[in-house]
């Protein structure tokens, strides 16, 4: 299964599993996600999920089949395919429990939104974490900045999206992308011992996160805005590249 849902003492834990693509979104991944964070959302006695990759990564992006420069991205079947990637990770920002971030391994492009989708990350200490989206000829797109911008400030949004660095470790978390970086092995442990808090009170828990959000929600261009703002350049940047391929 791509998505796999298990609960246990009021925590909810939502693993990406994408063998074969180092846990890529691809369209049956996003479906199952978004699919998981409503029996999350529909279950009362749940007060908070993680998030976690399977066999030791987070998620290495979207599928690239579906950033394939050569086909019309405004059309059938990619513009509603690529939308549902983006969907599926904007679902899980808004689950209604507090999310943890199970960070391990890779982290790249649209993997980035989705690890910065969750209210709080736990990374392990060799984990990478690299946008890369202008260095495969791509804008960035699924509301990077606005994600990028919310969590480590204007500093770290540039210097993931158009600069292309990469952070290791300690370094994500010093960037403000995370609380805390710990072994590897460690991760997901820390991570579930961090939402075992919030879950002790699991109506308590989604009435403070829907607070916590709303507070301290995205500044200046809410993410879904952000979202449908940065896919024409999206759309353009890949046409671009098919038309250098070319030349």
């Amino acid at each position: 299964m791509p998505i796999s849902l298990d609960r246990a003492d009021g925590v909810a834990t939502i693993t990406v599993a994408n063998p074969g693509l180092r846990n890529a979104l691809d369209v049956s991944l996003a479906g199952d996600l978004i699919a998981a964070c409503e029996e999350v959302d529909a279950d009362p006695s749940i007060g908070a999920a993680v998030v976690q990759g399977a066999d030791g990564t987070f998620c290495s992006g979207a599928d690239r089949s579906l950033l394939d420069a050569k086909v019309d991205q405004a059309g059938e079947p990619q513009y509603p395919s690529m939308g549902l990637i983006y969907e599926s990770f904007h679902r899980v920002g808004k689950l209604a429990v507090p999310v943890v971030g199970a960070i391990r391994g890779a982290v790249v492009g649209a993997g980035t939104n989705l690890m910065l989708a969750t209210d709080l990350r736990v990374v392990a200490d060799d984990a990478k974490v690299l946008a890369g989206f202008l260095r495969i000829g791509l804008h960035p797109g699924g509301g990077f900045f606005t994600l990028a911008g919310r969590a480590g400030g204007r500093e770290t949004a540039a210097a993931l999206g158009l600069f292309g660095e990469m952070l290791v470790g300690q370094a994500v978390v010093d960037a403000g992308l995370a609380w805390e970086a710990v072994p590897d092995a460690d991760v997901e442990d820390r991570a579930h011992a961090l939402a075992a808090v919030a879950a002790a009170d699991p109506e308590l828990a989604r009435v403070a996160v829907e607070t916590y959000r709303r507070e301290l929600g995205p500044p200046a261009i809410p993410w879904d805005v952000a979202i449908g703002y940065e896919r024409p350049s999206q759309m353009w940047s890949l046409t671009r590249r098919a038309a250098k391929a070319d030349g």
